[in-house]
């Protein structure tokens, strides 16, 4: 499924999304099929699959310790796929990770292999969309839309390009800073909402680990949101992992849907 296809089907319900990010690998493959699964069952609209890679430079420590349990656990792009591959899932699925790893194995490689495994999108949190070119003609050649982040700092000028050229959503960045589980929505994200004018969907991630905060950001105009951090520490408490991810996942999806 496309995630625009997702997002129409949302809209008709008058229900916001709810991308749920893990790690892939952590701390096994078996397990994320697992885990994917888990999500999927609490309500997740959409699922972003982190390819790990060494040197995650927008994670916080949470993701950063999660990708590390991934890569010690063995996990790389050839596995990564075949993981994907094996879930068979009737929702979009992102894979976020770092250009080194698109770049490494071949654009249009990385590109053909994301079709193949069925994952609809791309993010790349350190490809300036300025240089992005090349992924982005492979992105659309093959049908993938690659995804662009916003941050409160953005001006006006680089969100115009970014506003043009992203597809599937627009990340918008909750706070400065790197990914992390946070207790308040800012203004600032309320504010960032209000200032994106465009017709792609809006989700916002970076922070949100409740239910009221989704809640919130869904009430004050964003058309999904993210979580990751609040997900990959019930995989790192371990003990019913599975069962605290679905019903976190079912909290965040009923606060999707904000009267």
């Amino acid at each position: 499924m496309r995630i625009y296809e997702k997002f129409r089907q949302l809209k008709a319900r008058k229900e916001g999304a709810l991308i749920a990010y893990i790690c892939a690998g952590d701390p096994t493959p078996e397990a994320t099929k697992e885990y994917v699964t888990a999500l999927v069952r609490g309500g997740a609209d959409i699922i972003e699959l982190g390819l790990p890679f060494s040197d995650p430079v927008a994670d916080g420590p949470t993701i950063q310790a999660g990708i590390e349990r991934a890569l010690a656990g063995g996990m790389t792009p050839d596995v990564y796929f075949k993981t994907v591959a094996s879930l068979h899932l009737h929702i979009p699925l992102v894979v976020m990770t770092y250009y080194n790893l698109i770049f490494k194995r071949g654009i249009e490689k990385f590109a053909k292999d994301c079709v193949s495994s069925g994952i609809s999108g791309i993010i790349v949190p350190d490809l300036p969309p300025e240089e992005s070119g090349e992924l982005d003609e492979v992105c659309r050649d093959n049908g993938i839309d690659l995804i662009f982040l916003v941050a409160p700092t953005t001006n006006e000028g680089r969100m115009k390009n970014i506003l043009a050229k992203g597809t599937g959503f627009i990340y918008l960045v909750a706070r400065l800073g790197v990914t992390g589980a946070r207790a308040d929505v800012a203004l600032s994200t309320k504010e960032l909402i209000e200032r994106v004018k465009t017709k792609t969907p809006k989700a916002v991630g970076f922070g949100i680990s409740n239910g009221r905060q989704a809640s919130e950001i869904i009430a004050a105009g964003a058309d999904g949101v993210i979580v990751g951090s609040a997900f990959v520490d019930i995989i790192a408490k371990g003990g019913d992992v599975a069962g605290k991810l679905e019903a976190l996942a079912r909290e965040l999806k009923e606060g999707t849907r904000s009267p």
